[in-house]
C-alpha cells in the first residue's frame, strides 16, 4: 500500500472526496488555514491596534526567507507580489526588447505568460512566435531549435499546465544566452510538486502564484529577480516598494536596494501568513521526497490504465514527462460524459485541452489511484 506522505486528516475535504486536481485550486492543509484565522482574529480585523507600521512591514520577512529557500534563491532576490502576473505584465516595459526582435513561447502555455507581449506587439516592433507541442517530440528541443539570433525573450512554463511536459531549463539558458535572449520561468505548476533551483538556471525572472501544489489561498505570490534586473525602476513602482515604506516621500522614488522593490502596496497579508506555514510544511518534507512519491503514483497510474484506452500525453519513461500533472485522452472515450462520471463519484480531476487532468499531490495515496482507474475502466 502506497501511502500518503502527509496527514490526510489536515485536509477535511478528503473526509468527502478523492482530490486529483491540485493543478488548479489546491487543497489548503489545516496548519495554514488555522494560521490564517490566527492572524486575521489577532491582528486583521483590529486595524492597527496590534499591528504597528514596523510590524507590518516585517509580515513579509518569513514569507520571504522560506520561498527563497523553497526556490533555492537568495533573499535579496525574491520579491513578493500579488501574483505570478503581477510581474509578468511588468516584463515587456522592464526588458524592452530591440525593435525588430522576437517573443518565443509555446503556443498552448498558460495566457498570462504571453497575453502581456502579444499586447506590447500590438504598439511595438516585436514578432510573436510560438512553438507547438506534441506529445511525440521533445518540447526543449523545439524552443531552442526555434531560438536564433533574432530572439530577444524567451518565456515558457517549467511544466505545462494542460499536458504536465516540463523543460530543461538548464538548456534552455544555455540558448538563451548564445543568442542574448533574457529567459522567463513559470514555476506556478511545479513549485511544492518538484525541486526548484533558480540558483542553479539562473535565468533572468522566474516567477510562481502562491497556491496549488504551495498550499496557498491566492492574492499573494512571487518572482526571483537576476541580480541585473535589481538595478532598474520596476515599471509599476509602489509605495512598498521603498527601503522605508513608512518614509512617505511623495516627490521620491526611494526603491529598496533589493528585490523588495518590485513590490507595489498592502496585500492579502492573511494569504501571507497561510502560504508561509504551507511553505515551511513543504520544505519539511522536502521537494525530491514529494516527487518521488508521485513518481511512484504515477507509475501505479500507468500500470493500472494497460488496455483500458486511456493514455497519457507522454509516456512514464519521457524525460519530459512529469509525474505530478497527467493528462489522459481516449479515442473512443468521451472525456465530459467520464469526467462527469468521475466526480458523481466524489472523484475530482480537471478538464484542460480535451483531456483529464490527473494531478497528484503529497496527500494522495494508492487508494485514491485505484478509484480513479476503477472509474475509468468503467466509462
Amino acid at each position: 500500500m502506497i501511502s500518503s506522505l502527509s496527514d490526510r486528516a489536515e485536509y477535511s475535504s478528503l473526509a468527502d472526496a478523492i482530490y486529483l486536481n491540485q493543478a488548479s485550486l489546491g487543497l489548503m492543509g489545516q496548519p495554514a488555514v488555522t494560521a490564517m484565522h490566527t492572524y486575521l482574529d489577532d491582528i486583521g480585523r483590529h486595524g492597527n491596534m496590534n499591528l504597528t507600521d514596523a510590524e507590518e512591514v516585517a509580515l513579509f520577512t518569513p514569507l520571504r526567507e522560506n520561498a527563497a529557500a523553497l526556490m533555492n534563491c537568495a533573499p535579496e532576490q525574491l520579491a513578493i507580489m500579488f501574483s505570478a502576473g503581477d510581474m509578468l505584465n511588468q516584463l515587456p516595459s522592464l526588458f524592452q526588447p530591440r525593435a525588430g526582435s522576437k517573443f518565443l513561447s509555446v503556443s498552448t502555455d498558460f495566457p498570462a505568460i504571453t497575453r502581456p507581449w502579444i499586447a506590447y506587439a500590438e504598439t511595438h516592433d516585436l514578432e510573436l512566435q510560438f512553438v507547438d507541442e506534441r506529445g511525440d517530440t521533445d518540447l526543449t528541443d523545439a524552443l531552442i531549435a526555434a531560438i536564433d539570433d533574432r530572439t530577444s525573450v524567451v518565456a515558457v512554463s517549467y511544466v505545462q499546465f494542460s499536458t504536465g511536459s516540463r523543460s530543461d531549463i538548464h538548456r534552455l539558458r544555455d540558448a538563451t544566452r548564445k543568442v542574448g535572449a533574457r529567459l522567463v520561468v513559470d514555476v506556478t505548476q511545479a513549485a511544492g510538486a518538484v525541486p526548484i533551483d533558480t540558483r542553479g538556471w539562473q535565468a533572468d525572472i522566474v516567477v510562481c502564484s502562491g497556491y496549488k501544489w504551495l498550499g496557498g489561498h491566492g492574492g499573494v505570490g512571487f518572482a526571483v529577480v537576476a541580480p541585473d534586473l535589481l538595478l532598474h525602476t520596476p515599471p509599476a513602482p509602489g509605495w512598498m516598494g521603498a527601503a522605508d515604506p513608512f518614509d512617505m516621500q511623495a516627490t521620491r522614488l526611494p526603491l529598496a536596494g533589493d528585490a523588495r522593490r518590485f513590490t507595489q502596496s498592502t496585500m492579502s497579508y492573511i494569504s501571507m501568513a497561510g502560504l508561509t506555514v504551507a511553505i515551511r510544511e513543504l520544505l519539511a518534507m522536502g521537494a525530491p521526497k514529494i516527487e518521488a512519491h508521485a513518481r511512484t503514483l504515477a507509475s501505479l497510474l500507468d500500470e493500472e490504465l494497460q488496455g483500458t484506452g486511456w493514455t497519457p500525453f507522454r509516456a512514464a519513461h519521457d524525460r519530459a514527462a512529469s509525474s505530478h500533472i497527467i493528462t489522459l485522452g481516449n479515442p473512443s472515450g468521451d472525456v465530459d460524459t467520464t469526467l462527469g462520471n468521475i466526480r458523481d463519484a466524489n472523484i475530482v480531476c480537471g478538464n484542460r485541452n480535451g483531456r483529464i487532468r490527473v494531478s497528484i499531490a503529497h496527500f494522495n495515496d494508492e487508494s485514491d489511484i485505484r478509484a480513479l482507474v476503477a472509474q475509468l475502466k468503467h466509462g
